[in-house]
């Protein structure tokens, strides 16, 4: 996933309040080399790009090897825009495809720009983040700008939008916004990050007359490190965000599933946490999300001012295969790769245990029908799984090893390693009456 590739302005901002260890929102002095403070949102800042290797050439080669890219898009603010000890050039203007300004800031505090005059009719008359300039949500030519941008980067390769601080603007205006990108590019996958633990709250992104679009699931991120950072946690407290029946959101399975990000401390655990909760993340509800750097535990526990968002580094890129948590990652990485049912597939739990957890993942479409027997087990001793609810007979292969099972009455035991997982595929139509009905009621209330 990118980061904005806009281009930002070139000198340091001379505002706001000084960089300071562990401060937030203090951008004295700082420049933007995270790609958030757009000048031109139809540019690629100058620092990202290489002769011959633009944004377009660079996605061209990711599709080559079989990755699809995420852009990262930002429509609620653009760069620093007041409190400077002389005005900036770039800071608080937004120019157009042409290179014309179009906005201007004019190191004016919000309350005191003219709602008369033009260049200051894309921003808001009240402060938000910071001192970043606030985009008016209610003028249609704010609108108009960013569809007809992020359309231009449809255009060089992106497949999906990761939305920066979504909240921050009214859900009409992402209504509107998905509407016209979707015309053009139907189907067009775009989630949100609205930085919320209240599942109703972030859900209403995800409902058709607010946009449909798919959010990072926040909730879900407090219950998996709270499984996961501790030892004696129960595999039964990891359930509650999952929403199966009766929830808020309009489609569960599209959520972007994640443990830390570079907005809060990375997950405080040591390796066996880190390779429980990938285990988890890649076979249960939703779409994986990976910091960089958690595949080898890097920083763990420190927050984003204080060590999360730290360099990591070649040497760092080069060891990395040779860790366990990269090795675990990978190994259940490739396991969803090749499982579509791990993907798509209704997720229907068996059995949550305080150290295992067991469920179905059932996909029975137009292009695959399969079942995923999904087993985890967190503690440090390997433990024996019986189930006998739910399981068609059959064989059912191991996609971990060569082994393979064979169901007759409906039971099955499998043991699991400690720390570990498996994944049990049954790669026909399911045979089990009472699962069906299970199936039903999923889809019925889902």
């Amino acid at each position: 996933m990118d980061n904005p590739i806009v281009d930002n302005p070139d000198l340091p901002f001379n505002g706001g309040e000084p960089i300071k260890f562990a401060g937030q929102f203090k951008d004295g002095g700082k420049t933007g080399y995270h790609g958030y403070w757009g000048v031109n949102f139809f540019v690629e800042d100058e620092h990202l790009y290489s002769e011959g290797l633009h944004y377009k050439q660079l996605n061209l080669a990711l599709k080559n090897k079989g990755i699809k890219p995420v852009l990262d898009i930002v429509l609620n603010h653009g760069s620093p825009a007041y409190t400077m000890a002389t005005d900036l050039p770039k800071f608080g203007e937004i120019y157009d495809r042409n290179g014309k300004l179009v906005a201007d800031h004019q190191n004016l505090a919000p309350s005191e720009l003219d709602a008369s005059n033009p260049l200051h009719q894309f921003y808001n008359h009240k402060p938000d983040l910071a001192q970043l300039s606030d985009m008016n949500a209610d003028n249609p030519a704010v609108l108009d700008y960013f569809v007809e941008a992020y359309l231009h980067w449809i255009e060089q390769g992106a497949e999906a939008f990761r939305i920066d601080t979504i909240r921050h603007m009214p859900h009409q205006l992402w209504k509107q916004f998905s509407d016209r990108i979707r015309a053009i590019h139907p189907d067009f996958f775009m989630f949100g990050e609205s930085f919320e633990y209240e599942a109703t709250k972030v859900a209403q992104h995800t409902l058709p007359k607010n946009g449909a679009i798919s959010v990072l699931d926040f909730p879900g991120q407090r219950a998996i490190t709270s499984v996961f950072e501790n030892q004696d946690a129960s595999y039964e407290d990891i359930q509650s965000y999952l929403y199966l029946t009766h929830g808020p959101y309009y489609n569960p399975y599209e959520l972007m599933t994640f443990y830390d990000n570079h907005d809060m401390a990375r997950m405080n655990a040591d390796d066996k946490g880190f390779i429980n909760a990938n285990n988890w993340l890649f076979t249960s509800r939703g779409i994986p999300v990976v910091y960089y750097g958690s595949e080898i535990g890097f920083m763990r526990g420190l927050s984003e001012h204080e060590g999360n968002r730290n360099y990591y580094g070649q040497e760092r890129v080069d060891q990395a295969p040779k860790h366990a948590i990269y090795q675990n990652l990978k190994r259940i990485n490739l396991v969803r790769q090749s499982t579509p049912a791990l993907q798509r597939g209704l997720q229907v739990n068996l059995e949550f245990t305080q150290d295992t957890a067991s469920f179905l993942r059932v996909l029975e479409d137009k292009q695959n029908t399969e079942t995923a027997l999904v087993l985890l087990n967190k503690a440090d001793t390997a433990k024996t799984i019986v189930l006998d609810k739910w399981i068609s007979n059959g064989k059912w292969q191991s996609q971990l090893s060569d082994q393979w099972y064979s169901v007759n009455n409906g039971s099955i035991e499998v043991t699991v390693p400690a720390n570990g997982v498996e994944v049990l595929r049954f790669a026909q139509k399911n045979n089990n009456t009472s699962l069906y009905q299970e199936l039903d009621k999923l889809m019925a209330n889902k």
